[in-house]
């Protein structure tokens, strides 16, 4: 059975909270990664900016829904919602659009059950830990690949 250990990238682009969204949005194209971890000066994996985290900017700001009830106004979403997707949008450095503590995996674990994470949750990426250090990084094209019969 492989293990993520058997597929997952060990040379790992990384960024820190601080880093400006340009800089992030030009290495996640230019290296042709969907996701890339965030890690604080420590090394330490404080959260994942995934291309999906810039897409954000480029929504309209949301404009709240409210119904009436018995004359009372209600709000459809709350304002702790709104105010993640309006930090998302303005966002200037990659701690402002990034997804903090993010779900993980380890190198021993069964690639069926990273397939199932990603599946089940739409992860694209997903950081590897090893005793609390980032040790590399899965996605779903390592798992394609695992589909695909070496010659």
């Amino acid at each position: 059975m492989l293990k993520v250990k058997d597929i997952m990238t060990t040379d790992v682009i990384t960024v820190s909270p601080e880093t400006e969204i340009l800089q992030a949005a030009k290495l996640l194209l230019e290296g042709r990664i969907n996701g890339i971890p965030v890690v604080d000066e420590s090394e330490k994996l404080v959260g994942i900016l995934c291309q999906s985290d810039l897409i954000a900017q480029q929504k309209r700001i949301p404009i709240p829904s409210f119904f009436t009830f018995m004359d009372g106004i209600f709000s459809t979403s709350s304002a702790k919602q709104m105010e993640k997707q309006v930090q998302k949008i303005a966002a200037i450095t990659v701690a402002d659009a990034m997804t903090p503590n993010p779900v993980f995996v380890e190198p021993d674990m069964g690639i069926q059950v990273v397939a199932g994470l990603m599946v089940d949750n739409g992860f694209h990426t997903l950081p590897v830990l090893q005793e609390g250090k980032l040790v590399g990084i899965v996605g779903k094209e390592d798992i394609l690949r695992t589909l695909i019969p070496k010659p």
